[in-house]
């Protein structure tokens, strides 16, 4: 089964987090779901953070207007190249959790997006700290294309956007 339970939250729900670089990042709420712990152990396999990392981008992009019907009718998606993931602490199924994301660059082709996931209890903790590196390609020849800089700049990169105009 992979359902997943991952959801935006209001501007109004944010939480500051001291380690968010990004003055406007992007936060989704999590439910664990029973299947994502181990039966043997109450553990979330590891695997799960991808999938909320990955489903946390998506949601990103498509509140910026980039979702993936306009993607695909402009037949580009972007495409995961590297994940570069930490995991710092245990998470249990009873564990409330908050997705923190945000976009450091753009460049012609890719972009880097980091990404938090903290675990809120008393005092909140990093569990998972990961950056993705994403590749833009062509739907058609399967090999990178240019970000679009009206895409570019909708993802409000923490560093200046890199793209030849």
């Amino acid at each position: 089964m992979n359902t997943i339970s991952i959801s935006p939250c209001k501007k109004s729900e944010y939480l500051s987090f001291a380690d968010t670089k990004h003055p406007n990042p992007f936060q989704c709420s999590i439910a664990i779901l029973p299947h994502q712990s181990s039966n043997e152990v109450n553990h979330v396999n590891n695997i799960e953070y991808l999938r909320w990392i990955d489903k946390a981008s998506q949601l990103h992009c498509d509140t910026l207007g980039w979702n993936r019907e306009r993607l695909i009718a402009e037949d580009v998606i972007w495409f995961v190249a590297r994940h570069e993931i930490d995991y710092r602490a245990e998470t249990t199924s009873d564990d409330e959790l908050r997705l923190t994301t945000w976009v450091e660059d753009v460049r012609r082709v890719k972009s880097w997006r980091s990404s938090t996931i903290h675990a809120l209890g008393d005092t909140p903790k990093i569990v998972c700290a990961c950056r993705t590196l994403w590749v833009l390609v062509d739907l058609h020849s399967h090999k990178p294309t240019s970000v679009p800089i009206e895409m570019a700049e909708a993802l409000c990169p923490l560093e200046p956007v890199r793209i030849p105009r």
